[in-house]
């Protein structure tokens, strides 16, 4: 990872980094800041290296992707880097940043990030250099929304309402998907991509990715779940399409297919792909819709398609495609199923695991049982940005802090500066 102008406004961290496992030196233990003389052997996988291509995380917690609403034209500004600074600062092994839109028109908001010129490269360089300064590595999200675009930012849908005209910055008359099917009979309705259109978009995710690697990032991950543009692709719920990119399910997964291959021209070989899907549509057969939409054994079909075209790792969420959806109880780790599944029935993909995962136990567990490849974590980071240092100590490691913070560590004894 390649860090430029440094003594900008931070120093470079020594070792691998905050969040990493070290030995507690002797004066670390007889001033108190800690009861352990040395890390467990073998450490806990979630405190292990993982290496993919060729990018080593030193652990395997990953910030899950979140949109921030807070970009302006799609520029990133001073609260990402403020935001994604905090995490890189405090340890955790990789960053992922929020969906971006590869077109404007591709957004879900007015206020969500975009990558669909160059301009837009400049502050998020600045922002990966941050990362890669604390030894973390950092990815970001690529989306088009299709027909879920042109939505009002989430804090103001209560006052404003779910969809955003063009009065207000929005973009109606742009709204796309597979099929002239919309979300919900209240939502925009939109228009049938043509065959012309579908590669045009797929061009635009290349010419995204070109961009992320020229501002640095160590991953990309293509948003496919959520209901966004190929998820709706990917659900017979969403495409009926009867050309080549509707109907059997090759078919369907042919607009995130063909895309992957574009990307992977431009991207380096050396760098990751992630794709994150939505396992589950969540939504009961009906007549209405007899094919209960798109389900657990379609996915995995479609991992053993992404694994042949050098996609890395499949991040497993669910959901987001139609409001009819379904959702079980959100108990501990509920989706972590999903990429067991996954995991097990196409061994040449990783997988992640994200849904409700809380605490370092359940978290080191996950790893432990082969349940998953790398834990991504969203709402509980919202809560507490310190979570992979908190970890650390509920599972009997030593890690390093950045160097900023070491004053902060717990003591067991008073001692002065």
């Amino acid at each position: 990872m390649t860090v430029a102008d440094t003594n900008n406004f931070f120093q470079k961290q020594e070792g691998n980094g905050p969040g990493s496992a070290v030995e507690p030196t002797a004066s670390e233990i007889s001033q108190g800041f800690t009861t352990i003389t040395k890390n467990p052997d073998p450490l806990p996988k979630l405190f292990q290296p993982k290496t993919i291509r060729g990018l080593t995380l030193k652990n395997h917690m990953v910030l899950s992707p979140m949109c921030m609403y807070s970009a302006t034209d799609g520029f990133a500004t001073n609260f990402h880097l403020a935001h994604i600074g905090q995490y890189a600062i405090r340890g955790v092994g990789m960053i992922m940043m929020e969906d971006t839109g590869v077109l404007p028109e591709g957004r879900v908001t007015p206020t969500c990030l975009g990558l669909w010129k160059d301009e837009q490269i400049g502050k998020l360089s600045e922002i990966v250099n941050l990362a890669h300064a604390n030894n973390a590595a950092i990815g970001i999200q690529l989306t088009h929304g299709g027909r879920k675009s042109s939505t009002a930012t989430m804090w103001l849908r209560r006052k404003e309402g779910i969809l955003v005209d063009s009065e207000k910055g929005g973009w109606p008359d742009k709204v796309v998907g597979p099929s002239a099917v919309p979300y919900a009979d209240d939502w925009w309705h939109p228009k049938e991509l043509t065959v012309e259109e579908i590669h045009h978009i797929q061009q635009s995710f290349a010419d995204s990715a070109v961009r992320a690697e020229k501002a640095g990032f160590d991953v990309i991950e293509l948003h496919a779940a959520h209901g966004y543009l190929f998820h709706q692709f990917l659900s017979p719920i969403s495409n009926k399409r009867t050309d080549k990119y509707g109907g059997p399910l090759d078919n369907r997964a042919r607009m995130l297919v063909e895309t992957v291959r574009r990307i992977r021209k431009v991207w380096s070989q050396e760098k990751p792909l992630f794709v994150r899907i939505s396992v589950t549509d969540w939504v009961a057969p009906s007549d209405e819709d007899p094919t209960g939409g798109w389900k657990e054994e379609d996915s995995i079909e479609l991992a053993k398609l992404l694994a042949k075209e050098e996609v890395d790792l499949i991040d497993c969420s669910a959901n987001g495609l139609s409001p009819k959806q379904i959702i079980p109880p959100l108990v501990p780790g509920f989706q972590v199923p999903f990429a067991a599944a996954i995991k097990k029935n196409v061994p040449d993909i990783l997988t992640a695991a994200v849904g409700y995962i809380t605490e370092a136990k359940q978290a080191n567990d996950i790893l432990e049982e082969g349940k998953a490849d790398l834990i991504y974590l969203g709402r509980v980071m919202l809560r507490n940005p310190n979570f992979v240092l908190d970890a650390a100590a509920q599972l009997g490691v030593f890690p390093q802090y950045p160097h900023q913070y070491e004053k902060g560590r717990n003591k067991t004894q008073i001692t002065l500066y």
